[in-house]
């Protein structure tokens, strides 16, 4: 009798046989021996691949804005070579219609931050402390759902909601709470709301995992020996939940420094933020974009800054917490 082959399996054989012989070469003996021969070679491959996708796809672009910043025409032109220059970042200083967004947009992003901060932190508590373990899961997928679908979705179901005919005003006028709609749109209401909305996520992931992490039994310890529910969370539950609290600040402050889309649809004249400034010298043509780079590097060093010494008045404050 002759065997019959199944289909396909000369092909895998063919291919189980070329990898065989590349695993039993020479060369590939002694590349595996030279690259995998210690633990910390093996420690430096594995590290190599997000050191290249962290410098290229995240410092590259930071470092090609600031060389731009300084450079006095982008994009080049034969007829006219850039230079070097200090006088793209001089310019932020020479008029206040720029030093005015920019001082709005970090109170404001301040404000933001502090408000949405007070508004998540009893979300997070509930959701650490009273839910039971099993069901916690469950009720983060459902304050994920909106998270979904793009930014631009969820701003625009915001219009949807604070719109003159909107969700709000056709249930106060339903009550009889109002005779006209009340203008929420293009407002500083309608942005920090938008603002607030958007950037709830990541003020609730740090704060819940804080939260999740502090033992139950040193609450049940407090209790015996006195402690009421304020005393326990203003002596136990907030200062364990520090560092969920930095995290969830900063990132929340570095995102509303940095958001265009929402207040260009959510904002009006008198809400005007550094990014819209910066978004326009980028759409005009011409020489701009160096001024735009310039002043894209004040707003991001500034809000790093003030990130970087708020992260360390918390680490000094968690720290005297745990002595």
């Amino acid at each position: 009798m002759t065997a019959t082959v199944p289909p396909g399996s000369t092909g895998a054989q063919e291919r189980a046989s070329f990898w065989g012989r590349l695993a039993g070469s020479g060369l590939y003996r002694a590349l595996s021996g030279l690259v995998l021969a210690s633990p910390r070679r093996q420690f430096l491959v594995l590290l190599a691949i997000p050191l290249v996708w962290v410098f290229v796809t995240h410092l590259g672009p930071i470092l090609q804005m600031l060389n731009v910043s300084l450079l006095t025409n982008y994009p080049p032109s034969p007829d006219k070579p850039p230079s070097y220059t200090l006088d793209n970042y001089a310019s932020f200083f020479s008029d206040s219609i720029f030093i005015t967004p920019f001082i709005r947009t970090l109170i404001f992003s301040t404000v933001l931050t502090l408000v949405t901060l007070i508004i998540i932190y009893p979300v997070a508590y509930f959701l650490a402390r009273h839910v039971p373990r099993e069901s916690q899961m469950k009720f983060l997928m459902l304050l994920l759902i909106p998270f979904w679908v793009g930014e631009v979705v969820r701003i625009f179901a915001m219009m949807i909601l604070l719109g003159n005919n909107g969700a709000i005003n056709l249930m106060l006028k339903a009550i009889g709470l109002i005779d006209r709609p009340i203008p929420f749109m293009y407002t500083g209401f309608s942005l920090s709301t938008g603002i607030i909305y958007l950037t709830a996520l990541y003020m609730l992931m740090p704060i819940y995992s804080a939260l999740e992490k502090i033992p139950r039994n040193y609450g049940e310890a407090a209790a015996d020996l006195g402690a009421g529910p304020w005393t326990r969370f203003w002596r136990i539950t907030l200062p364990l939940s520090l560092e969920g609290i930095a995290a969830g600040c900063t990132l929340v402050f570095l995102i509303a420094t940095g958001m265009y889309a929402t207040p260009v649809l959510l904002g009006g004249p008198s809400t005007t933020l550094f990014s819209e400034v910066i978004a326009g010298f980028f759409h005009v043509a011409g020489d701009k974009w160096p001024v735009g780079a310039a002043f894209s590097c004040l707003m991001l060093l500034t809000a790093l800054a003030l990130s970087g010494g708020f992260n360390k008045l918390m680490s000094h404050l968690a720290r005297r917490v745990k002595q």
